[in-house]
């Protein structure tokens, strides 16, 4: 199905860069925590006076003799846009990592130019082309829809008890022969508002972590008229069905297994870049594995076990919190091991887990709040028990910490079992008697541990972040003609590929 629109003007080949904005949220401010956490500027909403304020200057036309030239209007920063869609916590991470890259390289490459500007050293060399005032701006797209709706609750859909036909729908929809192109219709129908953003904005690039986000930001390109690539990233160890292939500049994948999803659907390889996934700079450091065990009061002389049972969300953690608590009565057994529980932001799990301790008496198991540094706790562990995730599987492997994948996996989450268990990186349990006897084995054969971070270094790709950032500043600085086939505008378009490479 190909149902094209009536054709716009010419795209901009030329236009004033965008002043600097924020990330909107349309219908509510960010959170205070949001605030304090993001290293991506924030800005207040749409339609408010503060915005108004900072809309593009429309060029002026040249002055007659009885009416005088109006003033140009004054130089504006660029911005980049890294979208995401606050389904669950992965996306949103995944964005900030990204926002957080540009930034750093933003600040580093203004610094070499001037040390070498300094010494005369250097000046040979290519430096990064950055601006160095590029704005990053991160948006969450499900702020800017007609209608609004909570991110968070649409989660319970691969959860609760809808589980099973989630997985059924992000394994076979539009995946097959038949594939998903793009178009306006997202952005028609749900999404205008940011369209409007885009037109004031005029971003240098776009960064994706969802497809819905994916989706309006091709469709803003086609119903603006202005040139910016659109970078899409999925934050898991497969390419669903809804990206929009025939609109996206660059897929950044994980895996070569995932570039080989995208080459049956017709992608060709120059728009096919194996990054990884995208994680916080913190995962790119080396950790004093002694020094974070002293701090947090863990044990030096045994193996630590890190249990992560604390989220922004907990309901998808009620099934493995109640496989660590029925795991508990039997840690006893386990001289050799030190587990460590990390309860996050929850209080009331945290107090409930140290009464349990108390009266079951363990002396091998400590309780952790809120972790400020995540990434040298995972460090200084040698072994995590972890859920499915594509991020938080992604900072284990970045941490060079192997994993014991706990709970049933549907969707993306079951690919992510699956690739990990496959490439000998984790180990995957269901229920509590399965992680006490897994937890045996390798009690009995530490070695095991040394095997698993052995192939997860296959998987491992600390850089993501930065690698996908220069992928992107390449492309803005190529702008494509307005007669690319990517740039054709179409309300919504389907197309036929060739037979997938993988079977779900």
């Amino acid at each position: 199905m190909n149902i094209d629109e009536t054709a716009m003007p010419h795209p901009h080949t030329s236009h004033p860069l965008p002043q600097q904005v924020g990330q909107q949220t349309p219908s509510a401010a960010p959170s205070a925590p949001d605030q304090a956490k993001n290293s991506a500027i924030e800005a207040p909403n749409p339609g408010t006076d503060a915005q108004s304020s900072r809309s593009v200057a429309e060029t002026p036309t040249a002055g007659t003799h009885d009416e005088p030239a109006l003033p140009a209007p004054e130089p504006v920063p660029p911005t980049v846009l890294v979208m995401h869609a606050s389904v669950g916590s992965g996306h949103r991470s995944a964005a900030m990592a990204i926002a957080q890259a540009f930034e750093l390289l933003r600040d580093e490459a203004a610094l070499s130019t001037s040390e070498d500007a300094a010494t005369g050293e250097g000046m040979s060399q290519e430096p990064l082309s950055i601006p160095p005032d590029l704005q990053v701006e991160v948006i969450d797209i499900l702020d800017w829809g007609r209608i609004v709706f909570d991110g968070d609750h649409a989660a319970s859909l691969f959860t609760g008890a809808t589980r099973p036909l989630y997985d059924l729908t992000w394994r076979y929809t539009l995946t097959g022969r038949l594939l998903w192109a793009g178009g306006t219709i997202w952005s028609h129908t749900m999404y205008p508002a940011f369209t409007d953003h885009v037109k004031k904005v005029r971003p240098l690039a776009i960064v994706c972590t969802h497809i819905t986000a994916a989706n309006v930001a091709v469709g803003a390109r086609m119903l603006s008229g202005l040139e910016y690539p659109v970078v899409c990233v999925p934050t898991d160890y497969e390419t669903e069905g809804l990206w929009p292939h025939r609109g996206g500049d660059l897929f950044c994948v994980a895996t070569e297994a995932m570039a080989e999803t995208l080459r049956p659907r017709k992608i060709p390889d120059e728009r096919i870049l194996i990054t990884g996934i995208p994680t916080r700079e913190d995962f790119r450091r080396s950790y004093d594995k002694a020094e974070t065990r002293e701090r947090l009061g863990l044990p030096q002389d045994k193996q630590v076990v890190l249990a992560l049972a604390g989220a922004y969300l907990p309901r998808p953690y009620v099934h493995f919190r109640e496989a660590l608590d029925k795991m508990l009565p039997y840690l006893h057994r386990f001289d050799s091991m030190h587990v460590a529980i990390v309860a996050g932001n929850d209080a009331n799990y945290a107090r409930h887990l140290r009464q349990e301790c108390s009266e079951l008496g363990l002396t091998n198991v400590t309780v952790l709040e809120y972790v400020e540094g995540m990434a040298a706790l995972m460090a200084a562990s040698d072994l995590v028990i972890c859920k499915s995730g594509g991020l938080v599987v992604t900072e284990c492997l970045c941490a060079q910490v192997p994993m014991i994948l706990l709970g049933r996996a549907y969707g993306q989450e079951k690919v992510n079992v699956n690739m990990l268990t496959a490439t000998g990186a984790a180990m995957h349990v269901t229920t509590a008697r399965e992680l006490l006897d897994t937890l045996s084995h390798i009690a009995r054969n530490p070695e095991s541990i040394r095997a698993m971070l052995v192939n997860g270094s296959f998987l491992r790709k600390p850089d993501a972040a930065r690698d996908i950032v220069r992928a992107t500043l390449g492309l803005a600085a190529h702008p494509k003609s307005p007669h690319d086939p990517l740039r054709k505008k179409h309300f919504a378009r389907l197309y036929w590929g060739g037979k997938p490479a993988h079977i779900r």
